[in-house]
């Protein structure tokens, strides 16, 4: 099947699909950038499809990439219209995997890096049911007024973030998990030290964990 995302797709070696993490790349990244972290992920989640599907929008100051939606605006108002209109192309993605490989939500994680961990944030809180769960990295709550108004379902999260972030501050995480604990979803944080905006080892590893534990319990 062909998506309505051009996709990386990572299939399980026996090609029984269980469950699967979709991934959402940052600004101006693609599939590939994100599909990276699958390279440790895949050996201990034997029946799990991977999914890192590029932005919808070319990359607005980076033609190579693609972003979820543009921030050369620095208008609040645009980013929220913006970010919900890739929420809908992603609501559909994740329509046509649970179609094409019949699961649930309960049997799908998303996780995301920067902008794409923004995404996975908003869709974790607007889905007409929870995900198994979300895994955030170096992200952020786009606008805490305008999700709250919206929030629909209540998809455990686990945030990651490193304290020499500069592209998108750590007391971002802090506030993510205030405003998450405040709406009662179960929220784990970790801060890594001497990590900037990246994935690091560290980070891969945990958040291996915390996905293998939810989506096998």
């Amino acid at each position: 099947m062909k998506f309505s995302l051009d996709t990386k797709i990572i299939k399980p070696e026996k090609n029984y699909v269980k469950n699967a993490v979709i991934l959402l790349h940052g600004y101006g990244g693609d599939g590939n950038d994100i599909a990276a972290v699958t390279l440790n992920w895949r050996r201990f989640l034997p029946e799990t499809i991977f999914l890192c599907p590029n932005g919808h929008e070319t990359c607005s100051i980076n033609p190579s990439g693609f972003q979820w939606f543009d921030l050369d605006k620095d208008d609040p108002c645009y980013i929220i219209e913006e970010s919900i209109k890739a929420e809908k192309k992603l609501k559909f993605f994740i329509s046509e995997i649970k179609s094409e490989y019949k699961l649930n939500n309960s049997k799908i994680c998303i996780a995301g890096f920067s902008q794409g961990c923004m995404m996975a944030i908003n869709l974790g809180l607007t889905a007409e049911e929870n995900f198994n769960c979300v895994v955030g990295f170096s992200g952020k709550i786009i606008d805490r007024d305008n999700i709250s108004k919206r929030i629909k379902s209540k998809t455990k999260m686990l945030l990651i973030h490193g304290d020499q972030d500069v592209v998108v501050p750590p007391n971002h995480l802090l506030e993510a998990k205030d405003f998450l604990i405040r709406h009662k979803i179960n929220i784990e944080t970790k801060v890594i030290e001497n990590c900037g905006h990246n994935i690091p080892i560290e980070a891969s590893s945990i958040s291996l964990n915390y996905i293998k534990k939810n989506l096998y319990i």
